[in-house]
């Protein structure tokens, strides 16, 4: 076999089947692609850090995406992108009934993707987003299915083609839900029914402390039996009791009434449970602290109880607080009582029923209840934020560890309180320090989310929950939390207020994305960059002289693109058929008078007479300010063999002259001498990139959305010539 080994197994690791079985694993081990060793400077000039800034890589460090699956759900007309409509007409925002908006609650976009106004059922897209999230070292992406919808289509799509990622041996994060806040049980239940009960796709289900994770509160996904009838607050007063025995023909799990605090935030009521009455077995018993008002305190049981008659009853108060109750009887076998004596009416109460599939869902997941308030913090172990003002909570489990905080790119709170992100002082992207920077483009370079990482860093967690990816559209309002103005959006806005990180077309971007990974590289740590270990290398088109050559740089298999979809609207079909050579690895050699680069694809390369065939971009001054994106030198552009120099502005170069190089089957190779490079002797490190039928339109999108490139997006191979000083952690 004369070409190197490990570039032709590659094809062993490619799914026979397209669409593969839904219960598939990879078919191999996810291949490594060293991301947290690529290097990239943004359109602001910020490099991302490596090993020597970062420390080394933390395993037990995880980082959670917010991201949603409703794009085409909710369709209503549109796309209404609130960007365009401003830009056309500044005062819309003061005029409910110009033809520039979509209807009241029609969904409108705060601005549009760097993949157009897609669909969250567009392959392509789905297959990108798996690719960029796993670069930058997400783990797990965590659906939001709140509004009692779990988006059953769209995340069957999904995880069909990450299974087929993985089953290529790429790696993607795993998966996991938000559920409702106040009423997760039909949600988790049909996700129980229709993903989880069934084992499909076991493998991108994200595991913690064991088990799959879901965001639900786990005393409220039970059946209850619901009593909740109410017409006065009675008040518990120091010294007395007030209680509610029931009878009840069904197991249970728990009992809980409803307790007014009268908008005080340190009342506090201890619930017991006794069989039969106040003089009956005492069941359990728990303390409720800074109950909050017209909360639902449940008394949790060791075990289920079967039918019969039990007693609930509130004592020991602490500030003022009541029982919800009604002064009709209400509940059949009910009796509201007052310090251990039959009193008119009944009081609320809730039954959290025992059956067997809340028994299965409970011991199948790990729970964490999640907090809707950007505010409040944590009030019980074992919950989890997922958005909250600058300085965010740490979140602690069980046993009392820092396990979780979330961080926000943007909030739609106004002061302290909740609002809409189409008010005035809504804390967007360059909120920071208690103001928005008014700093030209300070929307770009993402203050608030740098202001809510530091902190992150500082308090470090073991997971951080990241809002957002890709939310994109918000209802449009004229009233929200009792605030009223002509035209209102809730949750995303504009540019500067909307807090996705996916890149945008215009504004920012792919600075948020960048920011994004420099940070979780600060939280996680990374490697350090491998020196090359060189050999001879003949160019001559044999390649066996490659195979000890090390590191080998690595690139996600299947990744040319190929798009075929409609968008928002359904007269708009998005079509790219640029994906043509699927680029896997490549290598660099040198010696002291040439440089020599290697690349294979995944198939036979096409003929090199084909336009923007195989283009080597290297950047061999380390300054990502001059050049093209950085690049001084280009390979192949116009012409196969051919090194040009970076001249001017924009995409413009001038010839430097010919080199030596040889291709045959999937592979390539070519020399350049350091000389033609403007070097005398090899340089410390160079940074490259292979390229192949991207669309050169001088803009960083085109790695992005045309061809494909190795490695991945605005990313670059660091060749290092000489080993590094080692430099101490940063952490």
């Amino acid at each position: 076999m004369k070409a190197v080994t490990i570039f032709y197994v590659l094809n062993s690791l490619l799914i026979a089947n397209e669409f593969g079985s839904q219960k598939a694993t990879a078919a191999e081990p996810l291949r490594d692609l060293f991301t947290d060793t690529w290097v990239a400077t943004d359109a602001l000039g910020r490099s991302l850090p490596l090993a020597d800034e970062v420390g080394p890589p933390r395993s037990d460090r995880k980082v959670g995406m917010f991201y949603f699956l409703w794009l085409g759900r909710h369709i209503q007309g549109g796309p209404f992108d609130v960007t365009k409509i401003l830009a056309a007409d500044p005062d819309a925002m003061q005029k409910p009934d110009s033809p520039l908006w979509g209807s009241l609650h029609a969904p409108h976009h705060w601005g549009e993707s760097i993949f157009g106004y897609y669909l969250t059922s567009d392959e392509s897209v789905l297959r990108k987003h798996a690719q960029m999230l796993s670069d930058a070292g997400v783990a797990v992406v965590i659906f939001d299915v709140t509004n009692q919808l779990t988006y059953h289509d769209d995340y069957m799509t999904l995880l069909k083609v990450w299974n087929q990622m993985r089953a290529a041996g790429n790696r993607t994060p795993q998966v996991a839900f938000l559920t409702p806040f106040w009423d997760p049980p039909k949600v988790v239940r049909k996700l129980w029914d229709d993903l989880y009960s069934k084992g499909l796709f076991r493998d991108l289900w994200f595991q913690w402390q064991g088990k799959p994770l879901i965001l639900a509160d786990p005393d409220l996904i039970d059946s209850l039996e619901d009593h909740s009838e109410q017409n006065t607050p009675t008040e518990i007063l120091p010294g007395h009791t007030l209680g509610q025995r029931f009878t009840t023909d069904k197991p249970f799990r728990g009992a809980a009434g409803r307790f007014p605090t009268w908008s005080q935030k340190q009342s506090a009521v201890t619930i017991t449970l006794f069989r039969n009455g106040p003089e009956g077995e005492r069941l359990a018993s728990s303390r409720f602290e800074n109950v909050p008002d017209n909360g639902w305190m449940l008394v949790k049981l060791d075990a289920p109880q079967p039918p019969g008659t039990y007693y609930l009853e509130a004592s020991a108060p602490s500030g003022k607080i009541g029982w919800w109750s009604d002064t009709n009887d209400t509940q059949p076998h009910g009796q509201a009582m007052a310090d251990g004596k039959p009193v008119d009416g009944d009081r609320t109460l809730r039954l959290t029923l025992a059956d067997d599939e809340a028994n299965e869902i409970h011991n199948f997941f790990t729970f964490r209840k999640p907090q809707p308030d950007y505010f409040k913090g944590p009030t019980q172990s074992n919950m989890w934020s997922w958005l909250e003002v600058y300085p965010q909570h740490v979140f602690t489990n069980s046993a009392g560890a820092k396990e979780q905080m979330s961080v926000g790119v943007a909030q739609n709170a106004v002061g302290n309180r909740l609002g809409s992100m189409s008010e005035k002082d809504a804390k967007g992207r360059s909120w920071h320090d208690g103001a928005r920077d008014s700093r030209p483009n300070a929307v770009a370079y993402g203050f608030n989310f740098d202001e809510q990482w530091r902190h992150a860093l500082a308090v470090d967690p073991q997971f951080v929950f990241v809002t957002g990816w890709n939310e994109w559209i918000a209802g449009r309002f004229n009233e929200f939390a009792g605030v009223r103005e002509p035209v209102m959006f809730v949750d995303e806005f504009d540019e500067e207020h909307s807090r996705d990180i996916e890149p945008m077309q215009g504004g920012h971007g792919d600075d948020y994305y960048y920011q994004l990974i420099a940070n979780i590289r600060r939280y996680k740590g990374a490697r350090a960059v491998q020196p090359i270990q060189p050999k001879p290398i003949a160019i001559d088109g044999q390649f066996e002289d490659w195979r000890n050559v090390e590191p080998e740089f690595r690139d996600t298999i299947g990744d040319p693109v190929k798009r075929n979809h409609r968008g928002w609207d359904p007269k708009v079909i998005y079509q790219n058929d640029t994906g043509r050579n699927d680029l896997v690895t490549a290598k660099v050699s040198f010696d002291a008078n040439e440089v020599k680069f290697y690349a294979a694809s995944r198939e036979r390369l096409t003929p090199p007479t084909d336009k923007n065939w195989m283009l080597l971009f290297l950047d061999v001054d380390g300054d990502a300010t001059d050049g093209w994106l950085g690049y001084d030198f280009v390979v192949n552009l116009g012409e196969s063999g051919k090194l040009q120099r970076h001249t001017g502005d924009g995409f413009q170069w001038e010839p430097v002259g010919n080199i030596t190089w040889k291709f045959a089957g999937n592979q390539i190779e070519l020399s350049i001498p350091w000389h033609d490079l403007g070097l005398a002797e090899p340089p410390s490190s160079l940074d490259f990139k292979w390229a192949d039928n991207i669309q050169p339109t001088g803009d960083w999108s085109d790695f992005t959305l045309n061809g494909d490139v190795a490695p991945n997006d605005r990313f670059n191979y660091r060749a290092v010539f000489h080993r590094p000083e080692t430099k101490p952690s940063g952490r």
